[in-house]
């Protein structure tokens, strides 16, 4: 790859991770000199499957469905999820070869054991499709079409998302680093950290072990004058981050070790006092998709 070569990020979000891929972007173009421009997708007009299993997860599982078409099938994309941080030159993810293949993703899960004992953790980490690169004009997908395949049930949505079911086998490379998707952990080598467990996402709840990251790439940001302190109480205003991420932002990290403890429990009752709710747009759709499912289960 040249200099002169745009690289295109398109990153999965919703109204209330806007300002994360903001912070994500800074993380990017900070470790490249490459010229990188990064799409967030919001608000697509992505049809709703008729099976409350096959409903989407995020407000944006089915986004990077829709790249090959926003990139006019052309050229060759990144994929990412908001929930992200990069440490390395991006140029590296950029220059994974395709070998033949359509798409590269994950090529394996590491530190299973580890990550899986945090609060809020799964009971498995399943190898993803959070951070892709796509061969846009090799890919011919619509996501019109694959929702209607789905609401025929030729497949299911753990058959698309984990699987990628609509590629055949030769035209999905496994070659994407964990380390360039680095899921709940961090250490000398990682590229790109993914704070795919939603319950302890920095921005929305206390306690992440790595949420120092994202608050020191928040803190350049502010300094650097490319994000304002308005801006983060308009997201705390709606909803969208905990109200004690400011208190974190300008203290957590000029405090000793042995304070920040209790430091986070004090922002713990403040965050409940203040009546916050993580992620109520998710989880209320969780709520109707339960409700659905049980009542064609019983119907």
């Amino acid at each position: 790859m040249t200099d002169s070569d745009v690289i295109r990020v398109f990153v999965g979000t919703d109204r209330t991770q806007l300002l994360a891929v903001s912070v994500l972007e800074h993380s990017i173009k900070r470790h490249t000199s490459a010229t990188v421009e990064v799409f967030p997708m919001l608000d697509l007009p992505v049809p709703v499957p008729k099976d409350p299993c096959n409903w989407q997860r995020t407000g944006f599982s089915f986004s990077r469905f829709c790249i090959p078409e926003l990139a006019g099938y052309q050229g060759k994309a990144i994929y990412m999820d908001a929930d992200m941080l990069v440490f390395k030159d991006i140029r590296e993810l950029w220059s994974i070869p395709f070998d033949g293949a359509k798409v590269v993703i994950q090529e394996d899960v590491k530190y299973e054991n580890e990550t899986l004992r945090k609060i809020g953790a799964p009971k498995k980490r399943k190898k993803q499709c959070s951070v892709m690169l796509l061969d846009c004009q090799r890919i011919d997908w619509d996501i019109r079409k694959i929702v209607n395949e789905m609401d025929a049930g030729s497949f299911g949505y753990e058959d698309l998302m984990y699987d990628l079911c609509i590629l055949a086998e030769k035209d999905i490379k496994f070659g994407v680093p964990f380390e360039w998707n680095s899921l709940e952990h961090y250490d000398a080598q990682t590229r790109l950290i993914h704070y795919t467990d939603v319950y302890t996402q920095p921005w929305t709840s206390i306690g992440n072990r790595w949420s120092d990251l994202w608050f020191h790439e928040v803190r350049l940001m502010l300094r650097n004058g490319v994000l304002t302190k308005q801006q983060l109480e308009n997201e705390v205003a709606l909803g969208h981050f905990r109200p004690s991420i400011l208190f974190d932002v300008r203290y957590r990290h000029i405090l000793p070790h042995w304070l920040r403890s209790i430091f986070d429990k004090r922002n713990v009752v403040s965050d409940r006092l203040s009546g916050y709710v993580p992620h109520k747009e998710i989880y209320a759709q969780k709520k109707i998709r339960k409700k659905m499912l049980e009542k064609q289960l019983f119907s």
